[in-house]
């Protein structure tokens, strides 16, 4: 599936949650989005957890 069909499942998801559960809904709808996003990207590889909790080193600020 495409990025653009992605992000239509994702936006028809928050707009269900959001007319039919408030914005709580929304906001949980949300974070959980996010979680998957992440929790995906980690298992395809595309992320380490190490890249998250490392501080930058001094000149690598630019990135």
């Amino acid at each position: 599936m495409s990025m653009a069909g992605v992000g239509l499942v994702a936006g028809m998801a928050l707009g269900f949650a959001g007319y039919f559960g408030g914005f709580g809904a929304f906001l949980l709808v949300a974070a959980l989005g996010a979680v998957g996003f992440v929790a995906g990207r980690f298992l395809d590889g595309d992320l380490d957890f190490g890249d998250l909790f490392r501080g930058r080193e001094r000149g690598d600020w630019r990135r």
